[in-house]
Parts: C-alpha cells; sequence; structure tokens
C-alpha cells in the first residue's frame, strides 16, 4: 500500500479548509478508514475542536512541522488542515529538505486538496502551490459552494487549465449549507455527521444536514484514487 499525506492548503482565509477537513475526517471515520490527523491552525483549531483527537502542531516550528512526517510512520493515510497564510511556510520547507525524496522513501505521495471559492486570491495561491509543487504531486480543487455556485474566476484562469490539462488535478464540489445551520454547528462543535442526530437541531435541519452530508460522500467517493492510500 503506498501511504498518502493530505495537506488541505489554500493560504487565504475563508475558503472552508478547516470546514472541508473536518468534514472529511467524519467521512474517514464513518467509513472506518485509519487516519491520523493534525491541526496547524494556532488560531481557531477548528479540526481539533470538532476532533479532539487531533494533533496540533505549531508550524512555526520547524521540528514540529517534522511531525507530518512521524505520523506517516504511524498510519497509512495523514490529513493536515494548514492554516490561513501558511502557504510560504509550507512551500519553503518542503523545498528546502527536499521532502519529496522523504516522501518517496516512504513509500508515501503527496495529495494537496485546496478549497477556492470567488476570490482572485484564492486561485493565486493555487497557482503559487502548482508552480513550486509542479507534477510532484497530485491536486484536488474543492469548489466551495458556500458563498458562491459561480467560479468564473477560477474555470476561467490559466492556473486551472494548467491543473486540469497538464497536472491531472480532480475538482469536486462542497455544497452550500445554511448559515443558521453552519452556524449551529459551530456553536455545537459537530461535523455534519455527527448533528444529523443532535436534539439540539430541528428536524428539518436534520433532513438538510443528511441530505449535505450524502452529497459531500458521493464527491468524496469520486476521488478516492486522490485522497486515500493507494
Amino acid at each position: 500500500m503506498k501511504k498518502k499525506l493530505n495537506l488541505i492548503l489554500n493560504g487565504k482565509g475563508g475558503v472552508g479548509k478547516s470546514f472541508f477537513a473536518a468534514n472529511f475526517v467524519q467521512f474517514l471515520k464513518d467509513n472506518h478508514i485509519d487516519h491520523a490527523a493534525l491541526d496547524t491552525d494556532n488560531e481557531n483549531s477548528t479540526l481539533k475542536r470538532f476532533h479532539p483527537e487531533s494533533r496540533f502542531i505549531d508550524i512555526n516550528n520547524v521540528r514540529e512541522l517534522d511531525e507530518l512526517f512521524a505520523a506517516i510512520e504511524g498510519s497509512a493515510l495523514v490529513v493536515a488542515d494548514c492554516r490561513a497564510a501558511s502557504t510560504e511556510v509550507f512551500l519553503s520547507y518542503f523545498a528546502e529538505l527536499k521532502v519529496f525524496d522523504v516522501l518517496e522513501s516512504m513509500g508515501a505521495s503527496l495529495s494537496v486538496i485546496s478549497p477556492v471559492n470567488h476570490d482572485l486570491d484564492s486561485v493565486e495561491q493555487i497557482k503559487m502551490i502548482a508552480n513550486a509543487f509542479d507534477d510532484h504531486c497530485e491536486y484536488l480543487v474543492v469548489k466551495n459552494q458556500a458563498l458562491t455556485e459561480q467560479f468564473t474566476i477560477y474555470d476561467s484562469s490559466k492556473t486551472r487549465t494548467r491543473l486540469v490539462d497538464e497536472l491531472g488535478a480532480k475538482e469536486i464540489m462542497m455544497p452550500k449549507l445554511q448559515d443558521w445551520v453552519v452556524g449551529m454547528i459551530h456553536q455545537l462543535n459537530l461535523p455534519v455527521g455527527q448533528a444529523v442526530q443532535h436534539p439540539k437541531f430541528s428536524l428539518m435541519d436534520r433532513q438538510r444536514l443528511k441530505n449535505w452530508q450524502r452529497r459531500f460522500s458521493e464527491q468524496i467517493e469520486t476521488v478516492r484514487d486522490v485522497v486515500l492510500p493507494s
């Protein structure tokens, strides 16, 4: 089995990295897929709030970044939720230590999961990552419908053309969930998969959650080869 390191990475804040991470980890739990989850957000720690067993690492400490690879030694799948404004930190770390050589020696590969919205900055961040990592990893772009269903800037960009046509990137949608439901999820620190059973939600909101979870899982299933060990 080839191990997998998933970096959920886009330096632009507010694109949905942590929401994707929390619900992707819940998908792994629901499907009994062994994994290690790492949270690098020292301000919000959303992933650790939703999944307390997740480990926090301080990416400002280079030795703690090494824990990404210690985790790979113990698990076939490592998921890291990378905080906002962290792109340059990871790119510098990978370049300085020739990390792709390390991954190869461990029988592991990297997938970069990048949520994107309607904002040009979110596309520029993906461009920066693709320019640095080139074809050394796999790419998954997550179109986050929470703020918009129109992705004109990304869809018409040279970045998308290069990702899809040259680098074989895959794309999925992260469905929109109503604001009041998302707000309660954050108040209760529950991923969607757990919230569907919680009595704080009304009958119809639980139905909204179930529909969202089904659609999200269907999207993940289409890219299993990118996000799970092979």
